[in-house]
């Protein structure tokens, strides 16, 4: 993880019940250790509320049933990330930053980390109505109107078109993109990851959750980090960096490629890890400074 992320170490239950009471019925001792059953997603959201409470001060968050809850450390690891791209520290980055978030999802995670840590300004997108209105709900409970604004993307076909305005301009582009290719590949990978755990569940069961526009796109991840790749030319004096979440290291020579066909000047790659979890995030920018 990354050297300034607050989770790293095992997490203090005892702790954390204080910050979120509703966390405890969960918690369960394991091998002389307190943990929660990472397979229960109400354990799992739960747990979300209580270290988004305690460490980044988030009076108030919670998700429609069924969407994403994501894994908070890992979310965390990607903003660090991003503000070292930036020049940014544990002081700030020196001036106001402005992020765009393609597909903020019901959970709000990027803009409400990404603020509270380094005090980014955020615009968030989103296509899916109900989860539109869930993080928007939540930076609303929250006080955080002046932080986060949200435009909602009417057109599924396009990523930054319809989005960016002629006079934005954004320091960084962020995405977690759907991984998945379609929705029977997703209830797959989720059969077997189950199998693996040794865990009789649904195909439709998540710990972590995940609607359709969440979870796959056609084509999957690497289709859909073309198409950004692709409309990001048409922005390129608007935005400073670009960068996705890259999942499966086996798209990365397409992704290098496509990079090359649209005349960046600067490519990054950082390699992320948490538990037995690898990916990476690629950066690409059109500026020469």
């Amino acid at each position: 993880m990354h050297t300034r992320n607050k989770h790293i170490g095992s997490y203090d239950f005892d702790v954390l019940v204080h910050s979120n009471k509703s966390l405890k019925p969960f918690v369960i001792e394991k091998h002389g250790r307190k943990t929660i059953n990472f397979s229960d997603s109400e354990a799992v959201k739960a747990l979300n509320t209580a270290l988004l409470f305690h460490f980044y001060e988030i009076k108030s968050w919670n998700i429609p049933e069924h969407y994403l809850c994501p894994p908070i450390p890992g979310r965390a690891d990607f903003i660090h990330h991003v503000a070292d791209v930036l020049g940014c520290d544990e002081t700030g980055c020196g001036k106001e930053i402005r992020i765009l978030d393609i597909g903020v999802g019901a959970n709000c995670i990027f803009p409400l980390i990404g603020n509270k840590e380094y005090g980014w300004k955020f615009v968030a997108t989103e296509i899916d109505y109900p989860a539109f209105k869930s993080a928007r709900s939540i930076v609303q409970k929250n006080d955080l109107k002046s932080e986060i604004e949200f435009r909602f993307q009417n057109n599924r076909e396009n990523i930054f078109r319809d989005i960016i305005q002629e006079d934005d301009i954004f320091d960084m582009t962020i995405c977690n993109p759907p991984f998945h290719a379609s929705e029977k590949e997703a209830q797959k990978a989720t059969q077997r990851k189950w199998k693996n755990l040794g865990i009789k569940k649904k195909a439709s069961d998540r710990n972590f959750g995940g609607k359709t526009s969440e979870l796959w796109y056609e084509g999957g991840e690497k289709a859909f980090i073309k198409k950004m790749i692709y409309e990001s030319q048409n922005f390129k004096n608007n935005c400073r960096w670009f960068s996705t979440l890259v999942s499966k290291k086996s798209n990365l020579q397409s992704i290098y490629q496509y990079l090359k066909t649209v005349k960046t000047t600067k490519i990054k790659t950082i390699e992320m890890s948490q538990g037995q979890k690898q990916s990476r995030i690629v950066f690409w920018s059109f500026m020469n400074e």
